[in-house]
């Protein structure tokens, strides 16, 4: 993905129609599915306002979003084991405080 870090360490791949899927690879041999879902205009469905929040950055709107490939020369970015922990520790956070009354 194109912006600040941890993005650019961090591939989306299109499923199916909308769905997309957010991979981090903490080596060259182990992926961690982040995330899976719709990229949908409404922003509390939308995968990356999800992905956004969680690795805590947001792109530039000024920002071109490009669209760079992703594994095309067998090599993924890497994303070391401390990033995985820190964006599912912030996603189970996020999960508990959208499960909580108001």
């Amino acid at each position: 993905m194109t912006g600040p870090e941890p993005l650019p360490r961090l591939c989306v791949k299109h499923l199916r129609g909308t769905d997309r899927v957010v991979v981090a690879f903490p080596s060259s041999h182990t992926a961690w599915i982040l995330l899976v879902g719709p990229h949908d205009d409404d922003p509390g469905r939308d995968l990356y306002e999800t992905l956004y929040a969680l690795a805590g950055v947001r792109p530039k709107l000024t920002e071109k979003r490009t669209k760079p490939p992703c594994c095309s020369d067998a090599t993924p970015p890497l994303a070391d084991s401390d990033l995985v922990d820190d964006l599912v520790a912030r996603a189970r956070s996020l999960a508990k405080s959208r499960r909580r009354p108001t």
